[in-house]
């Protein structure tokens, strides 16, 4: 194999014990491992992991995160454009995006380096912020794009649209456009459905709406959401995967839209996403 990448959560607590044992194992084979950072040192907290890393296109053939689902999140996001295979081995919580839970990681670096395993896509998201005719910034997400009150606001108003026809004024505390891989985050907590990640498709799910009817809006992937804020004396935020934000006013139009860049993520013959769930939320 060409080199591997590894990229720890050094904040994490059993971090460092797993990537000894991960880097025994390649060790051991003859194989290239870079590994991100140090247990010391928490830069790649504070740093672009693309800028961090920007020797390593050359040098490796997929990354391994190690981390919880918020870890995967920050990767997918930030090294998307290098189009390199990741895995990811969980050692946080209740996580839907990592293939490999920290006991069965020899089992599983052994099928990698045998060859036994398959590249599977996930669509991402992309948002763009306009304030009148000028682009003030854009984001990719794996998860979600979400747009919602402040922490001290009162409710919010949004226009929604989709391809910019209009569907619907939401009142509450705001909107999530998720992708299939999000559905089984924020979404689902406010009540959206569960979709099969590899699906196309957009989610709407209004967040704590003002209204009884306001329930989840399944759309196709190739169309584009446009959400108008609507309030003017309240605090509304963007944020993508719960990690990057924007502050935005009055009249300000968020589009959200399948992005070109697509992630891909390293899965194993017995991996099952419906078995999965089935771990995740039978608690």
């Amino acid at each position: 194999m060409k080199g591997i990448g590894l990229v720890p959560n050094w904040q994490k607590k059993n971090t460092a014990q797993v990537v000894n044992k991960i880097r025994h194992f390649f060790q051991q084979r003859d194989l290239v491992l870079l590994i991100a950072g140090s247990e010391q040192d928490h830069c790649l907290a504070e740093t672009a992991l693309a800028e961090e890393l920007k020797s390593w296109p050359d040098q490796v053939e997929l990354i391994i995160v190690v981390g919880g689902d918020g870890t995967i999140l920050r990767a997918a996001r930030e090294l998307a454009h290098w189009n390199i295979p990741l895995l990811g081995i969980n050692v946080g919580h209740t996580g839907f995006l990592a293939e490999i839970e920290v006991d069965q990681i020899d089992r599983y670096l052994q099928l990698l380096v045998a060859g036994q395993y398959i590249l599977r896509e996930r669509m991402m998201l992309q948002a763009v912020v306009r304030r009148e005719s000028l682009e003030l910034s854009r984001y990719l997400a794996l998860n979600d794009i979400i747009v919602s009150r402040g922490p001290f606001s009162r409710i919010i108003k949004l226009d929604a649209y989709i391809n910019k026809e209009f569907l619907e004024s939401y009142s509450g505390d705001g909107l999530i456009v998720s992708s299939p891989t999000g559905s089984t985050g924020y979404s689902l907590s406010a009540g959206g459905p569960v979709v099969n990640p590899y699906m196309e498709l957009l989610v709407i799910t209004p967040i704590c709406p003002h209204s009884f009817y306001n329930r989840s809006i399944i759309v196709n992937g190739a169309e584009c959401i446009q959400l108008k804020v609507g309030s003017g004396q309240t605090q509304v935020v963007l944020t993508a995967d719960g990690q990057v934000g924007f502050a935005l006013e009055k009249d300000d139009i968020v589009d959200v839209c399948r992005a070109e860049q697509k992630i891909r993520l390293v899965h194993f013959a017995d991996s099952s996403f419906y078995r999965l769930l089935h771990q995740k939320l039978k608690g």
